[in-house]
């Protein structure tokens, strides 16, 4: 079977640049958005140069000129969308309303995934306080994608490395600490990370699978669940040094937030809802979903002892 044509949203971006990665890896003929007010943005301009040398093609449109979204849309079988929704960068989910009319009016899209990659927005819009619009907003954009019935697969790709295991998933620094490590409450929750590029990787392996329409494609790679415990410990192996812990209450935690501004607060509501009260595993993938490391196993994705190694 030909490989569907893939156009990527947003692929210059943190995870969008390894959806194309991905995607010409695995033989898809790979468009990529390039917006027109892009400006004087020459890293993203020679991001998206060095996707042409790669074999991309490079689609001009822009968000304001609906017609060039259809005409961009019209070229592919796929849409796959990364653009950001985290409060302390830039928060655009709702921009995606857009894409979903221009999907519409096209008629030929066979696959749409939204800008998701965390946490599943379906298990959380009314559990947090701060920053609960990402949420919020991904459910909007969801109930549109619905409601114009295309067919969607969503990704929950749970805690990305490059924020959560290159430092401990502590919360102010991305490199590991080097002396005393603070450990979120017993340390015991199930937290599940992710190396970015297997993220990719497992989302281009969806977009012609029959058995991800219309679902959730849960990434729950088996050695990749782990307790925070585990994590320091994978850490403390590497470098056979024994780290100073301190465990923060859930009490304390929660108390060191007052102060902060609001983009903030949302990163650690985030943090609590993953290593207090164990958000990524705490359910059961019920027939609606599907899990990432079950249908792809001949995907021989990162352990966290290796992704570690980068920090050595």
């Amino acid at each position: 079977m030909s490989k569907s044509k893939i156009l990527v949203v947003g692929g210059t971006g943190y995870i969008g640049k390894r959806i194309v990665k991905a995607s010409l890896a695995q033989g898809h003929p790979t468009f990529v958005l390039m917006r027109r007010e892009i400006g004087y943005e020459v890293e993203k301009l020679q991001t998206l140069l060095s996707f042409r040398q790669q074999g991309a093609r490079l689609v001009e449109g822009s968000f304001s000129d609906h017609q060039s979204l259809v005409n961009a849309v019209k070229e592919v079988d796929v849409v796959i969308c990364t653009m950001s929704g985290v409060q302390f960068r830039s928060h655009n989910i709702l921009l995606q309303l857009k894409l979903v009319d221009a999907i519409n009016e096209a008629g030929n899209i066979k696959r749409f995934l939204p800008s998701e990659f965390g946490i599943d927005p379906s298990r959380m819009e009314h559990r947090v306080e701060y920053g609960k619009e990402t949420f919020e907003d991904k459910m909007i954009v969801r109930k549109a994608i619905e409601d114009a019935k295309i067919p969607y697969t969503y990704i929950s790709a749970n805690c990305l490395g490059g924020y959560f295991v290159g430092n401990l998933s502590q919360t102010n620094t991305l490199v590991p600490p080097k002396n005393r490590v603070s450990i979120y409450g017993d340390g015991n929750q199930k937290v599940v990370f992710m190396d970015e590029d297997d993220v990719a990787t497992y989302t281009v392996k969806s977009v012609d699978d029959p058995r991800t329409l219309n679902k959730t494609l849960y990434l729950r790679p088996h050695e990749n669940i782990l307790t925070h415990n585990q994590l320091v410990e994978k850490w403390e192996k590497l470098t056979d040094k024994t780290l100073q812990k301190v465990h923060i209450s859930a009490q304390d935690f929660l108390a060191s937030m007052k102060d902060l501004d609001h983009a903030y607060k949302a990163g650690f509501e985030r943090i609590y809802q993953i290593f207090y009260d164990g958000c990524l595993m705490n359910f059961e993938i019920g027939e609606h979903g599907e899990e990432a490391s079950n249908l792809y196993p001949e995907v021989r994705y990162t352990r966290m002892d290796e992704y570690l190694q980068r920090y050595l």
